[in-house]
């Protein structure tokens, strides 16, 4: 059951994620998380390096949908400046906002990776809807208050892993792929 909580790869930001490496994993398109994955859960907009990134990612044929438990007012501000489709008030790790950004982006689920900070949502729900996860590295050190209350309980996972081997988390070193 733990194991859900696993990711299959984590890096330390967004940025770690080259098409290269997606088309290595032949993953064609991403469904990614906003706040604290993409920037910090308070800023309105798209750093250059986002927008670039984002850039890239459409250059090379692979599509992103935004999914997030914020709101609409929120995630339409982000999102539509960069032309990315979103699911906002997504209610993760609940399977029905992976099925609608599945829907969106037209692809077999396992040409797609979901991409996130946070285990209890992002990788719990993108593992149960059976996707290749990815864990980043939060962009933030500041939460909001649920997701205060997630990152306790995401510590005490993260030392479940490492005394089993399974999750050698360290900020800023780019895992190992671990196979579920």
């Amino acid at each position: 059951m733990l194991k859900k909580f696993l990711p299959n790869d984590f890096v330390p930001s967004v940025r770690d994620i080259s098409p290269e490496y997606l088309k290595k994993r032949e993953i064609q398109g991403i469904i990614t998380d906003l706040d604290n994955t993409l920037v910090e859960w308070d800023r309105s907009l798209a750093t250059p390096d986002v927008r670039s990134w984002m850039e890239n990612m459409k250059a090379h044929g692979i599509r992103v949908v935004i999914v997030s438990n914020n709101s609409k007012k929120r995630v339409f501000a982000f999102a539509d400046p960069l032309n990315v489709p979103f699911v906002c008030r997504a209610k993760k790790p609940l399977g029905k906002s992976f099925r609608k950004a599945l829907e969106i982006l037209d692809l077999p689920k396992e040409k797609v990776a979901v991409v996130g900070d946070q285990l209890l949502t992002d990788i719990y729900g993108g593992n149960r809807s059976g996707f290749f996860t990815i864990l980043v590295v939060p962009v933030a050190q500041s939460d909001g208050f649920m997701t205060k209350i997630n990152r306790m309980i995401e510590r005490k996972l993260f030392r479940w892993f490492e005394k089993k081997g399974l999750f050698p988390w360290k900020e800023g070193v780019r895992g190992k792929s671990v196979d579920l």
